[in-house]
């Protein structure tokens, strides 16, 4: 086998094909979960340790060194230090960070959601190359896990009480509220280490007038017990699965999120899809062809008569490729495309890049039509 950088393995052999945890035993304690996640250090905020989740998740790892910090976003050695760029998997793999939420802003979104929920975590054990989170975290960018859940869904409850009912129907959904809960990490890994993620679930089960909604590209079967009856939209992430083996480092599988669907669907979601990011390199028509194909070969037609797709174009930063540098860059060959790239100042003040005007309006049209011939079920509910 190749030698491949420090921490970038064979997916196959990092997260192997799974099942569905069976006579109650849970994902979460699995050999596979501790490959992705094996923490030995912990950063935590006082009031973070000291909460009930927190005493939780540091029960979880005994073996942990605790390491008190004033503020989860400013933790020396970790944050800014540029020698971290080369060990950045095994930061994901070794560190957790425990923090409290103290801004709990519900946002208007109107793409993927009607709304951004406080989130429950920043940060992933997932190693993806284009990932926008750790833009503002330097040179590391573990997961942050915030203790005070209770805060966060009280939040969001007096949020949906304000909303009253969906006046009318739109494309994030045609009767409920849609409320992104995951928008600067990934539910199903946040959910092999605490209950955060369930207790979202268990929160948007109460109010039928809201929905939680996600993107995930990790496989955890532990949430098929959390019985969101409906209230609850996973969106499995997809792209080309060779462009996934370089760009989606530690995440499950392509062909494992597309198998998953029917089970959450079974389960009591309601399943759609990410078509994200379309990354403009060389073949890239065929290889989108073959994965609807695919995805029109396997699914179940519960599944496609019920599913719906965003569509998200590449955009990348000029700081993360000079980190991906440190760490991967491979994946840069195909992200940092300047010749197809142009500067882009996005929602939240971030100059990055994107494709240039013309070639992304072009790439989207041929996207659409390739889904439109090969996976006509599917309805795309927004594309940029």
């Amino acid at each position: 086998m190749a030698q491949e950088p420090d921490g970038l393995f064979p997916l196959d052999d990092v997260l192997p094909p799974r099942k569905p945890a069976v006579g109650g035993a849970s994902f979460r304690d699995s050999p596979a979960a501790a490959r992705l996640l094996d923490v030995g250090t912990v950063y935590a905020e006082p009031e973070a340790a000291a909460s009930p989740r927190g005493r939780e998740i540091l029960a979880r790892f005994p073996d942990a060194e605790v390491v008190e910090v004033p503020s989860h976003w400013r933790i020396p050695g970790l944050h800014g230090n540029e020698g971290n760029a080369a060990r950045w998997v095994r930061v994901k793999t070794r560190t957790l960070v425990l923090g409290v939420k103290k801004t709990l802003t519900v946002r208007p979104n109107g793409r993927s959601a009607d709304w951004i929920a406080p989130g429950a975590s920043n940060g992933c054990a997932m190693a993806c190359a284009y990932c926008y989170v750790p833009r503002r975290k330097g040179y590391a960018n573990p997961v942050t896990t915030f203790t005070n859940i209770d805060r966060i869904i009280g939040r969001i409850a007096r949020h949906v009480a304000e909303q009253g009912r969906k006046p009318e129907a739109n494309q994030c959904d045609p009767r409920a509220w849609v409320y992104d809960v995951g928008e600067n990490g990934d539910c199903s890994v946040d959910a092999l280490i605490c209950d955060n993620t369930a207790d979202l679930v268990a929160a948007f089960r109460r109010w039928p007038t809201a929905k939680a909604s996600f993107a995930t590209k990790f496989v955890n079967p532990d949430l098929l017990g959390f019985d969101p009856r409906g209230r609850t939209r996973i969106r499995f992430s997809l792209m080309p699965p060779e462009d996934s083996r370089l760009l989606d480092v530690r995440t499950s599988p392509v062909a494992e999120r597309i198998a998953a669907a029917g089970d959450f669907l079974e389960a009591g979601y309601e399943v759609h899809f990410n078509l994200s990011p379309v990354v403009v390199r060389p073949g890239w028509q065929g290889a989108w062809a073959e994965l609807f194909r695919h995805l029109d070969d396997v699914l179940p037609a519960a599944v496609k008569s019920q599913a719906a797709a965003e569509v998200i174009m590449l955009t990348h930063n000029a700081g993360l490729h000079e980190v991906n540098l440190g760490w991967h860059p491979r994946a840069e060959e195909l992200l940092w495309r300047p010749g197809l790239q142009e500067p882009k100042r996005s929602q939240n003040g971030d100059l990055n890049v994107r494709y240039r005007a013309a070639e992304k309006a072009a790439s989207v049209r041929r996207l659409l039509a390739l889904a439109a011939e090969h996976a006509p079920w599917l309805r795309v509910r927004y594309a940029f």
